[in-house]
């Protein structure tokens, strides 16, 4: 029950976005559900090998390079889904951060602990 409402949670940020920002566009409210179920999953299975291969570039950057390996996997997942549009690399980690904000604080408004 709980990771479904982390799901909802999850494309209820991601519908949000094109209110933001002009630059990522959603066509509906499933295309929304399907590209939060991909991005789960990607940044579950792929995310974590692609932080440890920077590693030295992380550490080097304080941390920061994560914000772009955030916008590797919103872009990729924006190419996987149809329906689901992401204008660029810059636009795609200005989504990915906007994403995670409005997902922590959705999750810290709805989900006790």
């Amino acid at each position: 029950m709980r990771l479904l409402l982390i799901w909802l949670i999850n494309t209820l940020a991601l519908f949000a976005l094109p209110w933001l920002t002009t630059s990522v566009q959603i066509a509906n409210f499933e295309t929304a559900l399907l590209a939060a179920l991909v991005l789960g999953l990607v940044n579950t299975l792929i995310r974590p090998v692609l932080i440890l291969l920077t590693l030295p570039v992380t550490v080097l950057t304080l941390g920061l390079f994560i914000l772009v390996i955030n916008g590797l996997m919103f872009w990729a997942v924006s190419e996987m889904v149809s329906g689901f549009h992401v204008a660029g690399f810059s636009s795609a980690v200005l989504g990915a951060l906007l994403y995670s904000i409005i997902s922590w604080l959705l999750s810290a408004l709805l989900i006790k602990k």
